[in-house]
């Protein structure tokens, strides 16, 4: 029949006899289970021999199988033209039909439980596994022991050394720096990449443990190195129980000089320094911390030294500026030159004389701080307003098309000042304070009469000072008293007289000394008016631009002509500018002595003009200032008139 089926049929076989009883009776092994008859069966086979090439016999022996019966059937003609087709889905409906059951019977766990295969126990002896367990048991305890007696001498010797744990020395070296373990080393980061820093030199370090020997031979090579320098203050011990490791270009001491000076001949020379070469300094600091903070010290130096020389070359300023190896110069007024150089020492030696202290701190703080605010705000953008708004922009940018800003307003947002821009900003501006302050000073010392006063603002920005001048004289400062206010800028000076006038001054310290002295000029003459008034003398005239006698090679000079009460006296008073403030004072009388009556002008009232004026030796006047001198001077006139 062409649609037979395959059917296995096993035939049951006798239980086996177990055991026969003395009265006969038989007693039968029981039937297996499933699982065990599945167990025995798969037993059976053979996987070792279930090769490839066993597979291709076996194939080939079903063909030749297939071939025969294909001969045998040749001569039966198909039923059907798809039965073959039918054939081939009946048997993969099977396939799939079994394989189905095999999963859910698998799944399941109801139908059918795999067992692993029983294996035959190998025959052991008990006296074997006693000397096993016995060689385990005490290579356990050998290690136990190797344990406990290392943590005894680490605890002995941190009693006699006094030396840090290594653990309680990690921990408090990591509160302070950023650690990591890689694989079985630990690394830690110098940068300030977390803070905004965009340098791409890297600050890694590495952290091991300090072995003893190596304590020992770093103790007395820095105990030989001190007592050879000679420097009794540097005494180290080997006290910590880590290294620190950092990398060569970052060992010494760092720091960025800022000097600034004339121009000297030697403009194209620079101190280079090389790397690397000598004994490290840092293994005379004795402390990982102080390691540290040299290293980052040095890592920050150089990334300052990095940002001013790119912005020093990209810079188009008038006179160009000079970089060569660590040095930078820049030209801050005519023969004046800044000059900002990066010192790294990787040596120390007492012997050597100490340097120059010509070095400007407060320009390098500047420098620190303005570095340290790029840093801020790379990594502090301003909050949009609104919300959805895009990140950067400032708040005066977004209001800016909302407050109509025309195109000089957008401009100015966008234009910024470089490091370097703004420490030659705060430099000129310091030499220009230092300049106006040496004018002042010597104008209070060689001027005696009047006194000048200076009292500087202490609230100041980096780039501009104030000064308040008051030109008094001692004894009359109720009488009058000069003021002058002068703001001190980068490259000029502003200044505001009393009368409000303002006068705007170039870097030059003559042009300055030159106003102090026209304002002393005319000081002079408004306290005279002043102190006449009050004796009740009559001011006739007064001007501060002379125009007779020879020209004056500073400024003009300045007159006054008063009148006694009785207008028989009159004093005639010229101030000129010069360096010393040169004071002339004339006299003349009424009725004229020398007036007598002749056919034109026979009237006698003609003799009380003034007749012709006389100097004075105003030198020999007592008093101690130009004021009191004129008060004795007008005192005398008019008591003599009364």
């Amino acid at each position: 029949m062409s649609n037979s089926v395959n059917i296995s049929v096993e035939t049951t076989c006798e239980n086996q006899i177990r055991e026969i009883g003395y009265d006969g009776t038989e007693l039968y092994q029981p039937p297996p289970t499933l699982s065990e008859s599945l167990a025995k069966c798969a037993a059976r086979i053979d996987f070792s021999k279930t090769s490839l090439d066993d597979l291709k016999k076996e194939e080939k022996s079903a063909a030749a199988a297939a071939d025969e019966d294909k001969d045998a059937t040749q001569f039966q003609e198909s039923l059907w033209p798809w039965d073959a087709v039918r054939n081939k889905l009946k048997d993969a409906l099977t396939e799939i039909c079994v394989l189905s059951d095999v999963i859910s019977i698998a799944k399941d766990k109801r139908y059918l439980v795999l067992d692993p295969l029983l294996e035959e126990a190998d025959d052991t002896k008990p006296i074997v596994q006693v000397y096993s367990r016995k060689k385990a048991i005490s290579q356990a305890a050998q290690v136990l022991l190797s344990g406990a007696e290392r943590l005894r001498n680490a605890h002995s010797e941190q009693r006699n050394r006094n030396v840090s744990d290594f653990h309680i020395e990690l921990l408090r070296l990591r509160q302070n720096w950023r650690l990591k373990k890689v694989s079985n080393a630990i690394i830690g980061d110098l940068s300030y990449r977390t803070a905004g820093s965009k340098f791409g030199m890297s600050g890694t370090f590495e952290v091991t443990k300090a072995e003893e020997t190596g304590d020992e031979d770093t103790a007395s090579s820095s105990n030989s190195s001190s007592s050879a320098s000679g420097n009794n203050g540097m005494q180290l011990k080997a006290s910590s129980a880590l290294r620190v490791i950092v990398p060569a270009e970052l060992q010494g001491v760092a720091y960025i000089k800022v000097i600034t000076q004339k121009d000297q001949e030697d403009l194209c020379t620079a101190q280079l320094n090389l790397m690397g070469h000598g004994p490290n300094i840092t293994a005379q600091v004795g402390v990982w911390q102080k390691t540290l903070e040299f290293a980052q010290n040095v890592l920050f130096c150089k990334e300052l030294f990095a940002q001013l020389a790119r912005e020093a070359i990209q810079l188009q300023a008038p006179i160009p500026h000079v970089v060569i190896g660590n040095q930078i110069r820049a030209t801050l007024l005519p023969n004046i030159q800044l000059i900002i150089s990066l010192c790294h020492s990787t040596t120390f030696d007492s012997s050597q004389p100490a340097p120059i202290n010509d070095h400007d701190h407060v320009l390098e703080h500047s420098l620190h701080q303005l570095l340290r605010e790029v840093h801020y705000k790379n990594s502090h953008h301003p909050f949009p307003h609104p919300a959805s708004a895009p990140l950067g922009p400032t708040k005066k940018r977004m209001l800016a098309g909302p407050m109509a800003a025309d195109r000089e307003t957008l401009l100015d947002m966008t234009k910024s000042q470089t490091i370097l821009e703004q420490i030659i900003a705060q430099a000129q501006h310091i030499f220009m304070r230092k300049r106006t302050q040496y004018v002042l000073d010597t104008l209070a010392r060689d001027v005696k009469d009047p006194q000048i006063v200076s009292h500087w603002n202490a609230m100041n920005s980096p780039t501009m000072s104030c000064v308040k001048i008051n030109i008094v004289t001692h004894g009359y400062d109720a009488i009058g008293r000069t003021s002058l206010v002068i703001h001190v800028k980068e490259r000029s000076l502003k200044c505001i007289c009393r009368d409000g006038r303002v006068m705007r001054l170039s870097y030059e310290p003559q042009e300055l000394r030159d106003l102090i002295l026209c304002q002393i000029n005319s000081h002079q003459i408004s306290c005279l008016i002043s102190l006449a008034r009050c004796m009740s003398w009559t001011v006739l005239s007064n001007s501060n631009h002379l125009g007779v006698g020879k020209v004056e090679p500073l400024g003009n000079a300045s007159s006054c002509l008063l009148a006694s009460p009785n207008s028989d006296r009159m004093i005639a008073v010229q101030i000129r500018c010069d360096p010393q403030i040169d004071v002339k004072v004339y006299i003349a009388r009424s009725p004229r002595q020398d007036f007598f009556p002749s056919p034109l002008v026979p009237e006698k009232l003609w003799e009380n003009l003034g007749g012709t004026f006389k100097e004075v030796r105003f030198d020999k006047i007592e008093g101690k200032s130009f004021l009191n001198k004129m008060e004795f001077l007008m005192a005398s006139l008019t008591s003599n008139t009364a």
